[in-house]
């Protein structure tokens, strides 16, 4: 049996720690793959780790074919949302599928656009119009950061976060904070700074992540205080200029009524 690994839907696959592919290795050697592969045509989409297990000590399994899908990007919208249902995703991971499903039904929004009419408005019959996947027809337009914050179980504020460092952070960053070595609000300080800066950062570790989040936030708050303090002393030498040409035309004026006095 020809079974497809695609390399794209390895981005939705829940990675296994240490311990729980060793436990599952365990159960499948000892009571072999009860349940099956799940495929659409020949592409694997649910059950990669017991693939990958099954495939390195020639344990049999059996597959099942879905009639969810009609295209690649319904199989990518099931995986999304198996994965924001998930407890053991994190935060960033949780937001990141969450803007990837908002790219997906925007796209998909886009195309099904019906293009200006012709004039003669030769439409396709209506028999003729394929059939909405059952995953295309359940799934929920995102068209807020509202709507992302709650697909991904997230606060408006963590998904402002998680878009300003897929957009600049390093991707030694992004690596940091998808592992959990950083925070989001931590992740997105540091992304503000330059580049090199950030790897700087990244492969220091954990505490020169957090310094350098540090360092930020304390650079931020300087210049709030600073700035208040700049705009009251622009504003002090302003007035003292305009006293000094006040001043200057009192003078003028005064020596023109002497000398009319005169």
């Amino acid at each position: 049996m020809h079974i497809v690994v695609n390399e794209a839907l390895k981005v939705y696959i829940d990675p296994l720690t240490p311990d729980e592919h060793d436990a599952l290795e365990r159960s499948l050697l000892a009571e072999g793959c009860r349940d099956a592969l799940v495929l659409w045509g020949d592409v694997l989409v649910d059950g990669h780790n017991r693939y990958g297990i099954c495939q390195k000590h020639g344990i049999p399994f059996q597959t099942l074919q879905s009639t969810l899908f009609k295209t690649m990007e319904d199989v990518h919208l099931w995986m999304i949302d198996q994965h924001l249902g998930r407890r053991s995703v994190s935060d960033f991971q949780r937001g990141v599928l969450a803007l990837r499903k908002r790219e997906i039904l925007n796209d998909r929004r886009l195309k099904a656009e019906p293009a200006a009419a012709p004039a003669d408005n030769t439409a396709p019959p209506a028999d003729e119009t394929p059939p909405a996947s059952p995953v295309a027809a359940t799934a929920e337009p995102l068209r807020s950061r509202d709507d992302i914050a709650k697909a991904a179980r997230l606060s408006s504020s963590q998904v402002v976060l998680i878009e300003k460092i897929q957009r600049q952070a390093a991707p030694e960053v992004v690596a940091a904070v998808k592992s959990g070595t950083i925070s989001l609000n931590a992740a997105a300080a540091v992304a503000t700074l330059p580049e090199q800066e950030q790897v700087a950062a990244a492969q220091g570790g954990k505490e020169l992540l957090r310094q350098a989040a540090k360092r930020v936030r304390e650079s931020r708050k300087k210049s709030a205080t600073d700035e208040p303090q700049e705009q009251a002393g622009s504003t002090v030498e302003a007035l003292k200029a305009r006293i000094t040409e006040l001043e200057a035309e009192n003078a003028r004026l005064r020596e023109q009524l002497a000398a009319l006095a005169n």
